[in-house]
């Protein structure tokens, strides 16, 4: 999965079970399974996304999805967006120690320059960071059109659908996909939600349906 840069995933997982640790991003009892549950589990989604593109990573906390994701995929165009700083200060020390082409934002991804920054992208990454409606309004303005969200999520994600989906789509959403990544390389494959970013020309009209006149009166 990672070739010849399998020994900086290397480097990562020390920092993670480390400085992480250390500094509150990863909690003690997740440093025996940071490989399968944490950092396997982000590289495969890969998997759904096409050579060169441009990956913006919001609420990154310790670089999940988005390191993995770039030590796999050395052609993707990595930006992890992060409100905190401890986390950033993080993320900074490896990118630099490791010589990654990663940038790190500063902010949330709603506020209007980090949509500056990072806007545009043909996919937004995300890891447990927000329940799918909220999620959707983060993600969805930072994409292109026909850009996709991606949220990494559990296997109740099609009820979170179901409940959430008339949101998602009055962000400009729609084409929902549940998808599984990783099999034959995980035990567990990865559950991702798929939605596209829609041109407004494409997006379900919000007015109501004008009443044609007479419509509804008897015949005479």
């Amino acid at each position: 999965m990672f070739g010849e840069r399998l020994g900086l995933v290397c480097d990562y997982w020390t920092a993670l079970a480390t400085a992480g640790v250390e500094r509150g991003l990863i909690g003690p009892r997740e440093v025996p399974r940071l490989w399968e549950r944490h950092i396997l589990n982000c590289a495969v989604v890969g998997e759904l996304i096409g050579e060169g593109a441009s990956v913006v990573d919001i609420g990154s906390g310790a670089g999940l999805p988005g390191i993995p994701l770039a030590l796999a995929r050395p052609d993707l165009r990595v930006t992890l967006v992060e409100p905190l700083l401890r986390r950033t200060v993080f993320l900074k020390e490896f990118i630099d120690a490791a010589g990654l082409a990663i940038t790190v934002v500063r902010g949330r991804a709603e506020q209007p320059g980090v949509i500056r920054e990072a806007g545009g992208a043909d996919v937004v990454t995300s890891r447990a960071v927000a329940p799918l409606a909220r999620l959707a309004e983060w993600s969805v303005p930072l994409l292109r059109d026909h850009g996709h969200m991606l949220a990494l999520k559990g296997s109740s994600v099609g009820e979170e659908l179901e409940r959430d989906r008339a949101a998602v789509e009055r962000v400009g959403a729609g084409n929902f996909a549940v998808l599984e990544c990783g099999a034959g390389l995980v035990a567990t494959p990865t559950v991702v939600l798929s939605a596209e970013r829609l041109k407004r020309s494409e997006r379900p009209s919000k007015r109501p349906k004008k009443r044609i006149r007479g419509e509804g009166r008897a015949e005479r």
